[in-house]
């Protein structure tokens, strides 16, 4: 069988470089001395000139092959970042934890709630929000590729952390152990089915809700992480947020971009589900946005996902802020009521398990 490594070296060699080679200057600092850090990370940091009060941070992860500085160049981030006053944390991976400088969102001594890698992140994150007094209802998380996996790692392990999450062409929690495992998950071969996706997610950690808003992003000629992955990720969240399959959805489209929105009864919808028509494997930008550079793994189809992710977590002036309806002006995160049912979190995960046939 052929390795994850192999794999992601042969479509590293199909791009038109190296990402990090762009020629752009990094605009990130160090971040320093974050206290345990048993994933043995790096990490980077932007901090605009001003920045808000109270400000809100944006926790981005890079893809395999590529480094936090080329993540952000291509991405725009800390251009969005300078216009409007929030934090920007670039958690980066070193050469000795993976060769390809991909994060471990298989490994499972670095997806552990207080272990490996979600560790390291958590304790970055901590570092941040206390040294730059971030408005703790306003983080937020977002990745490419492993970084997408790992994002959705810390939705899994530290969901009381973030209010909202977007995990492009990224995978579910805890699907893979292994290698091999992990490259036949990216092909979409073996995924779970949806109740025990959603078990999961409630296993991760003891948080009983509200959870993150999730939006997930897919290129529909995605031929290295597999469009089962990203309808196994809407799996994975909709059961702990109480939303059926069969509730209402909206759908819209501009271009080649569909987005599918599951919604509550009452209209708040915490899922979304960006397709982006005729999209390889990659971040989607909009170079004529002024946000984005083409580069590997960055791909101009006219969509700036930063723009959009942005607005979407009331970062920007927004049409289309997903706040809930009794939140207040700034609560991007409201005080909804648990999800869990009257007799508890227990209750999910037998449910899940009586919904797959695994319990009587």
């Amino acid at each position: 069988m052929t390795s994850l490594s192999d794999t992601i070296k042969r479509l590293a060699e199909q791009q038109a470089g190296h990402f990090g080679n762009s020629g752009q200057t990094s605009r990130l600092g160090d971040l320093g001395d974050f206290g345990p850090n048993p994933g043995r990370l790096a990490a980077k940091i932007y901090v605009p000139s001003p920045q808000e009060q109270a400000p809100a941070l944006v926790v981005v992860l890079h893809g395999c092959t590529q480094s936090a500085a080329a993540y952000d160049n291509g991405s725009g981030w800390s251009r969005l970042a300078d216009e409007h006053g929030f934090i920007l944390l670039f958690p980066e991976q070193r050469r000795e934890n993976n060769a390809n400088l991909c994060f471990n969102w298989f490994s499972p001594g670095d997806i552990r709630r207080g272990e490996g890698e979600a560790f390291s992140v958590s304790q970055m994150i901590d570092i941040v929000c206390r040294q730059h007094e971030v408005d703790p209802k306003r983080v937020f998380i977002t990745g490419l590729s492993a970084g997408g996996a790992m994002a959705n790692v810390m939705l899994a392990t530290y969901p009381e952390v973030f209010a909202g999450g977007a995990i492009i062409a990224g995978l579910p929690y805890d699907v893979a152990s292994t290698v091999p495992e992990a490259l036949e998950r990216m092909r979409g071969y073996d995924l779970p089915p949806a109740a025990l996706l959603s078990a999961k997610i409630v296993e991760a950690s003891p948080h009983e809700g509200p959870w993150p808003l999730v939006s997930i992003w897919q290129g529909t000629e995605d031929h290295t992480v597999a469009e089962a992955n990203a309808q196994g990720l809407v799996e994975q969240w909709r059961s702990v947020h109480g939303v059926a399959s069969s509730s209402p959805k909206s759908s819209s489209s501009e271009g080649n971009h569909r987005i599918t929105r599951w919604e509550m009864e009452d209209g708040f919808a915490p899922i979304e589900f960006h397709s982006i028509d005729g999209m390889g494997h990659g971040t989607p930008i909009d170079t004529q946005s002024g946000l984005g550079i083409a580069a590997p793994f960055m791909l101009d189809v006219g969509v700036s996902s930063t723009a959009h992710i942005a607005r979407s977590w009331g970062l920007t002036p927004s049409f289309g802020r997903r706040s809930h309806p009794e939140a207040g002006q700034n609560d991007i995160l409201p005080e909804r009521p648990k999800l869990a049912p009257a007799d508890g979190i227990q209750a999910i995960i037998e449910n899940a398990l009586r919904s797959a046939g695994l319990m009587r």
